[in-house]
């Protein structure tokens, strides 16, 4: 942990040098805030000894940089202009084209690679029925499961942000019949703690494949292709039992840690995978919720697309996705 925390003050150490605006400060000192809360989480698993010594070590980086915020803010405040003048006669500076960002360009990536399977685009409201996020999927009102996928209620209990897109798959059955072959990108909500993996509004991309002779077989080829087609044939991906309540069988998808190569490092939990992907074979329960025979077949996936970035772009934390530095987009 000493490591760590000296990693962390040389960084902040290198952001500060280059900012001297009091917006700049003020954004870099609430992620601090932010990163102190979590070394202080990460205490709770060491001993007794190794506690003592990090507080201290946590402390002494806590107080350090407090006065250093408290100087540069003082200083920007003093420096501030107190008179604004327009000069209309000088030049505009050249506009400058921004990038895509990497949620986005990873995602139409996916959907590249999906289409080039086969899929077509499914798309549905972010502003969702409670009866198509939840009781058509094998979740009703008592079943715990919703407790994994605690959402945001705009009218409760009837109307909500949606927790996942495979509500886009029941819409779509409702109005389509096998066979077909569909993936429904888009932005979920849940009711996360913010930390390296999580937040509360993120993205997912599921996938839907309904027909005749449809198995477990074709589920794992194309998991595993689409993983491959993005990341490379070296890649690792593993799948091991798992519960969904819309499935059975269901499984979790990991692909090994590009981060750490599969060692195991923060960003994986020491691991060496990551769980990026959901699947399994489509419920009876949900076929029939949708008028189809409870004898249909089909697979189901969703990946948690946030998290394809960080691996494809090496990004050590999903926060750094929403925090708007430009020197990170332009280093990718």
């Amino acid at each position: 942990m000493r490591n760590h925390i000296a990693q962390i003050k040389e960084e902040l150490g290198q952001k500060l040098s280059t900012v001297s605006a009091l917006d700049g400060i003020q954004v870099i000192e609430s992620s601090f805030k932010k990163t102190i809360k979590e070394l202080f989480t990460e205490m709770k698993g060491l001993s007794p000894e190794e506690k003592r010594e990090a507080g201290q070590l946590i402390n002494d980086l806590k107080n350090h940089f407090e006065a250093k915020f408290k100087e540069m803010r003082e200083a920007a405040a003093s420096g501030a202009k107190t008179e604004v003048t327009l000069d209309l006669s000088i030049a505009s500076q050249e506009f400058v084209r921004g990038k895509i960002h990497p949620l986005i360009r990873v995602g139409k990536m996916m959907e590249d690679v999906y289409k080039e399977m086969g899929f077509s685009i499914a798309y549905g409201p972010e502003i969702e029925r409670e009866k198509y996020n939840y009781e058509m999927l094998n979740m009703p009102y008592y079943h715990p499961a919703r407790d994994m996928q605690d959402t945001f209620y705009l009218n409760y209990p009837s109307i909500l942000l949606r927790s996942h897109t495979s509500c886009v798959q029941i819409r779509y059955m409702l109005t389509h019949k096998p066979p077909f072959m569909i993936v429904s990108p888009g932005v979920v909500y849940r009711v996360d703690e913010i930390d390296p993996q999580h937040t509360p509004c993120f993205y997912q991309i599921e996938g839907l494949v309904v027909g005749e002779g449809i198995n477990l077989a074709n589920l794992k080829w194309a998991m595993t292709e689409s993983v491959k087609r993005i990341f490379g044939e070296t890649l690792k991906v593993r799948f091991s039992p798992c519960y969904y309540p819309y499935t059975e069988p269901s499984a979790a998808v990991d692909m090994s840690c590009i981060m750490c190569g599969g060692k195991g490092c923060r960003t994986c939990k020491d691991t060496g995978w990551m769980r990026v992907a959901g699947a399994g074979m489509v419920h009876p329960n949900v076929f029939e919720a949708v008028g189809y025979s409870r004898d249909t077949v089909g697979f189901a996936f969703g990946w948690g697309l946030n998290r394809l970035p960080m691996l494809y772009f090496k990004i050590a934390e999903m926060r750094k996705l929403f925090e708007n530095e430009i020197s990170l987009w332009e280093q990718l």
